[in-house]
């Protein structure tokens, strides 16, 4: 039996449900990661709603000694910090007991992308293969629109698959996108991803006329899946497959990998971190900072290229 401490974790939990609306996966990694620490605590006979600096560090080295990777432990730490600023803010604590502790170390990698060029034959395979007016046309031009707004929006694959089948009635140049939180944000679209929707959007209604379906599926992309639109498991299959026929390694492309290449290409073209930042739907600017080292060889080639000093040195080599 659970101490009258977990009785605080599950009122926190629904806190962050109600009050910050996160989602149900977010809220079961919480649960498990509090669960691990209770269990530890019981084991030293402290309370959860009591420990303190030291036991919650000696938390940590009994992962770090478990073998547990510095990312593990990271989000481990996340979620005590999360729970004991709820009780310190309930008046539960007079102290956050995580305040002084440092976060695991860890180098954080770099994410896979993909070259202008790569994008550019994926996109190119994708509109040839639409172009094709043979049996399964839809689903032809039905990854061409996906692609398409992948690359010009950089959504999340799940905001990209569960679009709603209104965004074919709007007629501007920008798609509100609801994100994690049910946080809404306004992104640009390309001129391109404007053809591929209405393409996509017009043959779809004529599918649907002519297979007299009585009432029309409120998603975009639409599906016989327990949901109703498209899986995400199925789009990241299907464009494998289509890197495949494009001539490009498969392993290496994913809906994410493309979302990467949105905020790498932005930034390498100029782009503002706090821009892509909004547009990628990101709430801190700490996620966005791993597109830096694009920022650092870009600040490198205009030092290059335009400061005094660095044209003397080339004239003298």
């Amino acid at each position: 039996m659970k101490d009258l401490g977990w009785v605080h974790v599950e009122a926190f939990l629904e806190m962050m449900s109600a009050e910050r609306g996160a989602a149900a996966n977010t809220l079961s990694s919480y649960g498990r990661d509090l669960d691990g620490l209770h269990g530890f605590l019981n084991g030293k006979g402290v309370r959860l709603l009591e420990a303190a600096s030291a036991d919650l560090s000696a938390y940590l080295s009994s992962l770090a000694a478990q073998g547990f990777k510095p990312s593990s432990q990271a989000r481990r730490l996340a979620a005590m910090r999360q729970f004991y600023k709820f009780l310190y803010a309930e008046g539960l604590r007079t102290d956050d007991p995580t305040g002084i502790l440092d976060a695991p170390k860890k180098g954080r990698a770099l994410p896979k992308t993909m070259g202008v060029d790569e994008v550019g034959r994926l996109l190119e395979q994708a509109e040839t293969e639409a172009q094709n007016s043979a049996s399964g046309q839809l689903q032809r031009l039905r990854m061409l629109a996906l692609l398409e707004l992948l690359y010009a929006t950089g959504m999340r694959v799940s905001e990209l698959v569960s679009l709603p089948a209104r965004v074919l009635d709007q007629d501007g140049r920008f798609l509100m996108i609801r994100g994690k939180g049910n946080k809404e944000r306004l992104v640009p679209l390309s001129q391109s991803a404007i053809v591929a929707l209405k393409l996509y959007g017009r043959m779809l209604a004529a599918e649907n006329a002519a297979a007299k379906v009585p009432q029309e599926s409120p998603w975009l992309f639409p599906s016989a899946s327990k949901e109703g639109y498209l899986p995400r498991q199925v789009f990241a299959r299907d464009l494998k497959n289509l890197a495949i026929r494009a001539g490009l390694t498969p392993s290496m492309i994913s809906p994410h990998v493309m979302r990467h290449a949105f905020a790498s290409h932005l930034l390498a073209n100029g782009a503002d971190l706090r821009v892509v930042q909004e547009l990628l739907g990101h709430s801190d600017i700490s996620t966005t900072q791993i597109y830096t080292h694009v920022l650092e060889e870009r600040l490198q080639q205009l030092v290059q290229t335009h400061h005094p000093l660095a044209k003397q040195a080339k004239k003298q080599e």
